[in-house]
């Protein structure tokens, strides 16, 4: 119990918080149209009056928020002042991707709902105009409002009218079909088959998102209720009092990251690595990274639209930065050519592209000092993150550095430097591989080098038992708080937090901590 509530207490407790205040303002609001001050609308729309503004209600909530999480210099500043108070608050930022997405999925549903709601709208509309009856109270109410800019009830003047064209002719109809083509496409090409086989088309069409909003402030405008026939009130805060901050913000956002991309940068050594992976290492005034953060590289002769984040390998003791990029898709494979890894001759450096630098940001991984023992498990290219903590690890120990609150660091499928062992130590998985289709390999079991990897820590084959791994760590460490770090695909994501929850052993405390992969 209490490692769950070390690890998900918080989380938990935000997320029902969240969907408290989308529960009040769509009940509320519900009940708000209920009120007899809206008699004669809901006399023509029946219910579907309260359906269509509760949502609505809630939609203002979640655009205001929606940008948040994606603001990542806020996310970092906050992160840097709230961890020296609180490491489990500092935590939550980590998880903005994640609250983003929910966010999404609440706006789609509320969405969906007031389109369902408005769709019965206009129907209760046209059949008001149809039913030419004077002794009917909703074609009476449906006369109002004939003069020359007169007050009306029913936006349909005429039983002539078609629906469609009123959807097609108004700004709320307009507006209206715009943010949800714009919503349709963001969400649908956010979906992970497309975002990592096409990230293109993911990254362009996230940019929809400035029709959605643009759309959203004109659309709530036009939707302010007609003035009431008993006291001429008018409906409450309309939606650009909700989102105006939040867009402020993001516009103040994406100025500081226009005047970091015009910074310069400078790359001092280009190295190509085995199994097609490019090394960059570069310097750039004013710099200063902690250990597990990344950046955002732009190439303007590959792309000037296109970002693209990678962790930084280089420590914070270094006199550079630099980043490890596998060639995987066009734009890796078109900076892999532009720094001439195609080439088998040296690379003049006249000759490198110019490259722009966002960042650095705050990532799970700057907690790892603030643990006295922290397990690091890196999975495929999520061994990067942990490449930066590891050479930190070094040079403090060279330094004898004091200040370090970490006694001992535990690995798994990650190489390092020996000196430290006392510190340090560490496994490495072939995972795709059986015992028995390495059984080749055992021939050289008594070279004190591995024959895969060169190291004096032999290759381990198969998958690492977790629980004996969790187990193990407890039992050497009783009565102290395990920072668990993960870089690797969602499901050993899901293993590992299970198994941080599920040990408990002489109330040690594993604190999971997942970067986004």
């Amino acid at each position: 119990m209490g490692n769950f509530a070390a690890n998900e207490g918080l989380s938990i407790f935000v997320i029902l918080v969240w969907l408290g205040i989308n529960a009040f303002l769509f009940v509320n609001f519900y009940i708000v149209f209920l009120d007899r001050r809206w008699f004669y609308t809901r006399v023509l729309l029946g219910q579907a009056l309260s359906w269509a503004r509760a949502p609505a209600a809630a939609l203002n909530f979640n655009c205001m928020l929606i940008l948040l999480p994606v603001c990542r210099n806020l996310l970092s500043f906050l992160r840097g002042t709230i961890q020296h108070c609180s490491r489990t608050a500092a935590r939550q930022l980590d998880r903005n991707l994640t609250f983003h997405k929910l966010v999404a999925y609440m706006i789609a549903f509320h969405t969906a709902v007031h389109i369902i709601a408005h769709l019965f709208n206009f129907e209760y509309f046209m059949d008001a105009q149809l039913n030419r009856n004077s002794s009917l109270l909703t074609f009476v109410l449906s006369e109002i409002g004939n003069g020359d800019n007169a007050s009306f009830l029913n936006p349909i003047r005429t039983n002539e009218t078609n629906p469609t064209i009123v959807m097609f002719t108004t700004i709320a109809g307009l507006t209206g079909v715009a943010i949800t083509l714009a919503l349709i496409l963001i969400i649908t090409s956010s979906m992970e088959v497309i975002r990592r086989s096409y990230f293109e088309v993911f990254w362009y069409t996230h940019h929809l998102f400035i029709i959605f909003f643009i759309g959203l402030v004109f659309h709530g405008a036009s939707c302010e209720d007609r003035p009431l026939l008993r006291t001429g009130e008018k409906m409450g805060p309309t939606t650009w009092k909700w989102v105006l901050a939040p867009m402020i913000l993001y516009v103040c956002e994406r100025l500081v990251r226009i005047y970091r991309s015009h910074q310069k940068v400078v790359i001092t050594k280009v190295v190509m690595h085995p199994s097609k992976t490019l090394e960059l290492q570069m310097k750039k005034k004013g710099f200063s990274m902690e250990v597990g953060q990344y950046v955002f590289i732009q190439c303007p002769s590959v792309s000037r639209l296109e970002w693209h984040p990678f962790t930084l390998t280089s420590a914070p003791e270094e006199d550079y930065f630099s980043a490890h990029i596998r060639i995987v898709g066009d734009w890796t494979q078109a900076l892999y050519e532009a720094c001439g890894g195609d080439k088998n001759e040296t690379q003049e450096a006249w000759k490198l592209p110019k490259i722009a630098i966002d960042g650095p940001f705050g990532t799970a991984s700057e907690d790892v000092f603030r643990y006295e023992v922290v397990m690091l498990v890196g999975a495929g290219i999520g061994v990067t993150p942990f490449a930066s903590i590891l050479k930190s690890v070094w040079y403090k120990h060279i330094q004898n550095n004091q200040e370090v609150f970490t006694k001992k660091v535990r690995q798994t499928k990650i190489s390092t430097s020996t000196g430290c062992a006392r510190r340090h130590s560490y496994n490495i998985y072939l995972t795709r591989w059986k015992e028995t289709e390495a059984a080749h390999f055992r021939v050289h079991h008594e070279a004190e080098n591995d024959p895969i990897t060169g190291l004096k820590q032999k290759t381990l084959y198969g998958k690492p038992n977790w629980d004996n791994e969790f187990t193990n760590i407890a039992s050497k460490h009783p009565g102290t708080k395990v920072g668990v770090f993960l870089c690797g695909p969602p499901a050993l994501g899901k293993s590992l937090a299970k198994q941080c929850l599920s040990h408990s052993e002489a109330d040690v405390k594993f604190i999971f901590n997942k970067e986004n992969f």
